[in-house]
């Protein structure tokens, strides 16, 4: 049992209930109640944990976790802890005869927390909440405006701290004493880590009790003001919808379900928590795991719609900013892959017609059009189909592939021209075009024929990472990064034949770590071993060497098209491959896959412990090593290729 280990229970509105195991907040985004006020964005933090604590003629024990600054940890209640398990919901095991459950409601119920007594341990449990009201990047010090005065009624106690702020509601079904605190200069570790502001100080309006041996001792946090429901009530309700939902579905399907949250009247995926809201690029290649291969494909269908209202000449968004600004318009590959993800959800609907309207494939294939369009003639950064078909993007200053790290002026991996795995998602999206319109058949020949005479590097038997490189005709950026397996693996139509084990080779020799692909060689001498530092470090390192477990998807893919999706293989592969992404399960965030790991040993996770794409890609390894037919979309290519 790893006490650091992070739980996540989200509420399907982009806020959620985070923390570690052993209770301590090692982050600003550990918290009991983390709410989106404009779902999924406006993200802000009202409870952000709690001291818990029994009594009885023995003294006091302690559930509850803290550190202080400078490094003091007070108190110690995870000493206590006998036992966690986070399927259906995190429940801690205390050896003083307590259990105690963390649980989120959805669409706005609260975040449930409960507490039975097994045996003759204390039967007097004690909780402050700790509160703040503060946006969920920042941090909260003591203050003079903060307003702790209560309104209570029936047990339930509700406080407004600040008036531009929801209102905190606590359910109660114990006893309330208000005894306004400060707590100071809480420290939060992984933020020291990060080089970041890393102190708050938490108010605690006041005491919540429960006479254990009565029954549960039952809260629920929640926002608003309303204070006449029932605490057991919610709580039930909440339980057994829970149970329900976790009963119904696989462990990893239920993860993914995570990452499904509202926007407006629809659906979106969030990239990751606890930072990121609905990016573009990971929403399209991380729900052909979560959604398409999870069966749902009717959400999967709302949320292309809903991105498809948003092309701008042949453009679709990067990201939505948290604070409702107009959206980012910065990525060359995000509309390329919205390209890739219809055509599979075309696909995985095809044989159920009751999953999509005809009028939402129209809408659909109308955005995809539009997209090739717009890339075709040309659109914002120099994005446009160059003379020799190939796809150019790019100008000083800006960053358009996934590689996108930037610490104020300095782009660190520029990768200006005719990028490798953009030019493998541009024909891709040509070859689908041309299904429908005859128009794009030309243009796909020509670029794939630029790509196969221009892209292979016979000094490694793989890939040129960018031709034209920093614009410049003839130049060549020969980096050995993994976009490369692209032209393999990771999309529907593979671009080459018999160099192919050429490039999967060349990757798992200088870029495969257990749980990820480097994104540099570690000969390059811009390579960068580990993922740590202040932020200009971390982006730094970044996409010089970091490992992504996304990434993993592609490679298996198309280790598996080289090799043959044979018994023998697909046993291999789920060795190799997909047993040390099941172990990491259990680490870091729980349950989930991390955005990134160290390149070197022992890969130690870092970035997001909880991210979108990295948990889709884990599922279609898993399905595509569970069944056989992997190989299948180089057949449906070679096929269509000779019209």
């Amino acid at each position: 049992m790893d006490l650091r280990a992070e739980w996540l229970e989200p509420d399907g509105l982009g806020g959620f209930a985070s923390g570690t195991v052993s209770g301590e907040r090692t982050r600003r985004y550990h918290a009991l109640l983390l709410t989106a006020t404009t779902p999924p964005t406006g993200r802000v933090v009202l409870v952000n944990g709690m001291e818990a604590w029994l009594e009885d003629a023995s003294g006091r024990v302690f559930l509850s976790t803290q550190r202080y600054t400078p490094d003091v940890q007070y108190p110690e209640g995870w000493r206590g802890i006998t036992g966690f398990s986070r399927v259906p919901w995190p429940r801690w095991h205390f050896d003083c005869g307590i259990r105690q459950d963390i649980l989120a409601g959805r669409d706005g119920e609260g975040t449930i927390l409960r507490w039975r007594r097994r045996g003759d341990g204390p039967d007097r449990l004690f909780v402050r909440p700790l509160l703040s009201g503060r946006d969920y990047h920042s941090l909260q010090r003591s203050n003079d405006t903060f307003n702790a005065t209560p309104r209570i009624a029936a047990g339930n106690v509700a406080w407004q701290p600040y008036p531009d702020q929801p209102g905190i509601v606590v359910l109660s079904n114990g006893g309330y004493a208000q005894e306004p605190a400060w707590y100071f200069n809480f420290l939060y570790a992984e933020e020291a880590a990060r080089g970041l502001d890393c102190v708050e100080d938490l108010m605690s309006p006041g005491v919540f009790s429960f006479d254990l041996v009565a029954g549960d001792g039952v809260m629920v946090f929640r926002t608003g003001a309303d204070l006449s429901p029932s605490a057991d009530a919610v709580a039930a309700r909440v339980i057994a919808a829970q149970r329900k939902h976790s009963a119904a579905r696989p462990p990893l399907w239920l993860a993914a379900d995570a990452y499904l949250a509202r926007r407006g009247s629809g659906r979106t995926l969030i990239a990751g928590f606890p930072w990121f809201t609905d990016w573009g690029r990971d929403t399209f290649i991380a729900m052909r795991g979560l959604m398409l291969a999870t069966g749902r494909q009717a959400e999967a269908a709302d949320i292309l719609l809903a991105w498809s209202d948003t092309v701008s000449a042949g453009m679709l968004p990067n990201r939505f900013p948290d604070a409702g600004a107009e959206p980012d318009y910065n990525a060359v590959d995000a509309s390329l892959w919205f390209v890739i993800a219809v055509h599979e959800l075309l696909n995985v609907t095809a044989s159920a017609p009751d999953k999509l309207a005809p009028s939402a494939g129209d809408r659909l294939l109308a955005a995809v059009e539009a997209i090739l369009q717009g890339y075709a003639t040309g659109t914002r950064y120099g994005i446009r189909a160059d003379s020799d078909g190939l796809l150019q993007a790019g100008e000083p200053g800006v960053q358009l592939t996934w590689m996108d790290a930037r610490v104020g002026d300095w782009v660190v991996t520029p990768r200006t021209g005719k990028p490798v795995e953009v030019q493998a998602l541009w024909i891709n999206a040509l070859h689908i075009g041309a299904a429908w319109s005859s128009r794009w058949q030309a243009l796909e020949q020509q670029a794939r024929a630029a790509f196969l005479a221009r892209f292979p590097d016979p000094d490694t038997g793989g890939l040129v990472d960018v031709v034209d490189a920093d614009g410049v005709a003839g130049r060549l950026d020969r980096s050995v990064r993994p976009n490369q397996i692209f032209a393999v693996g990771g999309l529907p139509f593979p671009l080459l034949k018999g160099a192919a084990a050429g490039v999967v080779d060349l990757v798992e020799r200088h870029l495969l770590t257990p749980l990820g692909l480097r994104t540099l060689a570690p000969d390059d001498p811009a390579y960068v071993p580990h993922y740590r530092g202040d932020p200009r470090a971390r982006d730094g390192a970044y996409h010089q060497g970091t490992a992504w477990p996304w990434l993993m998807g592609p490679f298996v893919e198309a280790w598996l098209r080289v090799r043959g999706s044979t018994p023998e293989a697909r046993a291999e592969a789920r060795r190799r491959f997909l047993a040390p992404l099941v172990a990491h399960l259990d680490t870091a965030g729980l349950g989930h896959v991390s955005e990134v790991v160290d390149a070197e040993p022992p890969h130690t996770p870092g970035g997001c412990p909880f991210q979108a794409w990295s948990l889709g890609e884990l599922i279609r390894i898993e399905r595509m090593l569970a069944v056989s037919g992997a190989s299948e979309p180089m057949l449906a290519l070679e096929t269509t290729n000779g019209r």
